[in-house]
């Protein structure tokens, strides 16, 4: 039955992704992407990888379709007529295919358990994590403790992106107290997001809080959370969303999410170990993996949210500025 509803999803999946190629409608092309994304994640549910959906649905399906939503605002809905020939792209996305399709050819069968990736670290990690790191969530502890660096340097990347379309784009306050949104006048919509957004923020805090149970972590949360705030902009406006959380305040908070993970792992080597060695944070081992674990969680939670949020506000100030003009 799991093989049938891969089967069904991926069929779902390339219809999606053709109709895209086809479309001139820009608007219907980021819907079909949002779709797409939800697709992938009904994929990633379906072979047990939660973390994996939960992070595709947040961030594919709901940060990204709203940001080229917003970049539409900026652009313009319908695609232009190109005066280039398609054969080039057309052959190049061939040739990338079938390389693609001929290196998948010597992989071993899918979820057998003698596979190499089932005999390499997985079976220390299952084995030894509950004695080393005691969250029930495994999937927190390789991502948290076991590759501590690698979702270190994931945390930078993503501040990263915050200081290149700052820099590119920058973001614009409202001279004018008319520049309000378009969906201003709608009160319906002003009451359900009065009632939705303070159960959002809820949830993004359960999601943060929970994943060393479950499902969730500071990506998932900061994106829930930053999503919240970016309703609020889109039904009040972006100058009411300033006075609520300004822009010159995220940019400190993205700085503050990264400085407070690597500062666990200077801590860490103050006390003696090694960088992001949470034995240390505590008396008992057990608990500084606990304590180091939160505390890395709310840094990568703080700055994913501030960046997103920072990042829908650059795109949708150049957007407003752009309809004014």
């Amino acid at each position: 039955m799991a093989e049938f509803i891969d089967l069904v999803l991926l069929a779902m999946l390339a219809l999606t992704a053709l109709r895209i190629i086809f479309l001139k409608d820009l608007f219907a092309v980021v819907m079909l992407f949002g779709i797409y994304s939800f697709l992938s994640a009904l994929i990633f549910l379906n072979l047990d990888a939660v973390d994996v959906a939960f992070t595709e649905a947040s961030v594919g399906a709901g940060i990204s379709t709203v940001l080229m939503l917003v970049t539409l605002a900026m652009t313009g809905r319908k695609e232009k007529q190109s005066t280039h020939s398609t054969l080039l792209p057309l052959f190049v996305v061939l040739v990338t295919g079938a390389a693609l399709i001929y290196g998948t050819l010597d992989m071993p069968p899918f979820g057998h358990p003698d596979n190499p990736v089932h005999q390499h670290v997985a079976p220390r990690y299952i084995e030894e994590s509950p004695k080393e790191v005691g969250l029930p969530n495994m999937v927190t502890s390789v991502l948290a403790s076991y590759r501590g660096f690698d979702t270190l340097g994931e945390t930078v990347v993503v501040f990263s992106a915050v200081i290149g379309v700052l820099s590119l784009l920058g973001v614009r306050r409202k001279k004018r107290k008319d520049l309000e949104s378009g969906l201003e006048s709608h009160r319906v919509l002003h009451v359900v997001a009065k009632i939705i957004i303070p159960l959002v923020i809820l949830f993004a805090l359960y999601v943060q809080f929970h994943g060393d149970f479950g499902p969730g972590g500071g990506f998932q949360a900061g994106v829930i959370a930053a999503a919240a705030f970016i309703l609020y902009a889109l039904v009040l406006g972006l100058p009411k969303a300033f006075a609520v959380v300004g822009p010159r305040f995220l940019q400190w908070m993205a700085a503050v999410g990264v400085l407070l993970y690597a500062s666990v792992g200077l801590y860490s080597m103050y006390r003696g170990g090694h960088f992001l060695d949470y034995n240390q944070l505590a008396a008992d081992p057990i608990a500084g993996q606990h304590y180091g674990i939160i505390i890395i969680e709310l840094g990568v939670g703080i700055t994913v949210f501030a960046v997103m949020l920072n990042i829908f506000y650059a795109f949708g100030s150049q957007a407003e500025r752009s309809n004014v003009q």
